[in-house]
């Protein structure tokens, strides 16, 4: 062989080597979703603020799943900006179905950043009346023992528990696709981050204590950044505490998607990440199994090998890393998700140079920036 060929065989060797590692850790780091046991009467109380906007696949299941949690005092504070929005009839009805379950929806917004999300929590924050205050999303399938979770991953040391979405009940080929995109490939990283000290926080669901938060400005302090979850990330970080995740993510259900909605969410996210943790993204160009495809390929052409023998091994040893985690964790797992991760890493090299060209973003339907100038957030 070539010294040119033997570099591209070590190169190809270290990305499947890397990705294998990945997957080891998460493995080690995830657990299998079990129930915890109830809390003890005298538990904290907790607030959870829910901001809402529009109708999505599976909302009415996901925000009623927010009445049934086993925890002995909760409070539900459902955030809209608009009064006219379509997904109010549906928590009014949630909020009179169950009176036992302290609950209340608040109309209005307030402008601190670009971020539409953070604008509409804003409301519930100032509302909530709890020391323990979580910022859930719409989508997310809260199980009974979701405050448990949160709570059970708190340590000496947190300064914010959260979850990855964990993508479930998919519809159709490119809902496959969203899937491989958040299970095996984001949550992955996300939790072999968490394992060697480097948490960063997901918006998804995310588990603060008040007066910590209050006293680096408040929810305001959020504002910092374009995507609330990097702001959590660097404030948890300043104030010398760290980021944690729950040993088991919970669910998103997906439903149906069009290729066109998974290509705007992700590289949505992807300019977000590029532009708040650029030296985090750049490496992402090597996470799909393109990288040590091609690099093995080259190889096995320049030393007279098998190239489609070569290609076909490469894949089935990055893939195949990622259907052993999913099985291993009881996530979702199909034949056209098996196919889904082949068309997510031709995406991914695609995505990345598009996330560096480009800062034009839809979020709920607001164009925006991912380089617009971030609030100054008020203090406290």
């Amino acid at each position: 062989m070539t010294p040119l060929a033997w570099s591209l065989a070590g190169i190809c060797a270290l990305l499947i080597a890397i990705n294998g590692l990945s997957m080891a850790i998460a493995y080690r780091r995830l657990r299998r979703r079990g129930r915890l046991p109830p809390p003890p009467a005298g538990a904290a109380r907790i607030s959870i603020i829910r901001p809402v906007c529009g109708i999505e696949p599976y909302v009415e299941e996901t925000l009623a799943s927010g009445f049934a949690l086993d925890w002995p005092g909760y409070e539900l504070i459902f955030c809209v900006q608009q009064a006219s929005d379509p997904i109010v009839p549906i928590v009014e009805r949630l909020i009179a179905a169950h009176p036992a379950i302290p609950a209340r929806l608040l109309v209005g917004d307030e402008r601190v950043n670009a971020n539409p999300k953070l604008n509409n929590c804003l409301k519930g924050w100032a509302a909530a009346e709890s020391g323990w205050v979580v910022l859930a999303d719409s989508n997310v399938l809260m199980p009974p023992d979701y405050l448990q979770q949160l709570m059970a991953a708190w340590r000496k040391d947190t300064g914010l528990v959260c979850s990855t979405p964990l993508g479930s009940r998919p519809e159709g080929f490119w809902a496959e696709v969203e899937c491989a995109f958040l299970n095996t490939l984001q949550a992955r990283w996300q939790y072999v981050g968490e394992a060697v000290g480097l948490g960063f926080a997901q918006g998804k669901s995310m588990l603060w204590r008040r007066d910590m938060l209050d006293a680096w400005g408040g929810l305001r302090a959020l504002a910092a950044e374009i995507a609330e979850d990097a702001a959590a990330t660097k404030l948890v970080r300043a104030a010398g505490l760290h980021v944690h995740l729950v040993d088991s993510p919970f669910e998103q259900p997906i439903g149906h998607r069009r290729a066109r909605e998974v290509w705007g969410r992700q590289i949505r996210w992807a300019r977000l990440r590029r532009v708040t943790f650029p030296a985090f993204f750049a490496p992402e160009i090597f996470s799909g199994v393109l990288p040590p495809l091609l690099a093995g390929c080259v190889a096995a052409g320049l030393a007279g090998g098998n190239v489609a023998a070569t290609g076909l091994g490469v894949i089935l040893l990055f893939h195949g890393a990622e259907v052993l985690l999913a099985r291993g964790k009881g996530w979702h797992v199909s034949w056209p998700w098996v196919a889904a991760l082949l068309v997510r890493d031709c995406i991914i090299p695609v995505m990345w140079v598009g996330a560096w060209t480009g800062a034009q973003v839809v979020w709920r339907g607001n164009r925006m920036s991912v380089e617009e100038k971030p609030a100054t957030p008020a203090t406290t």
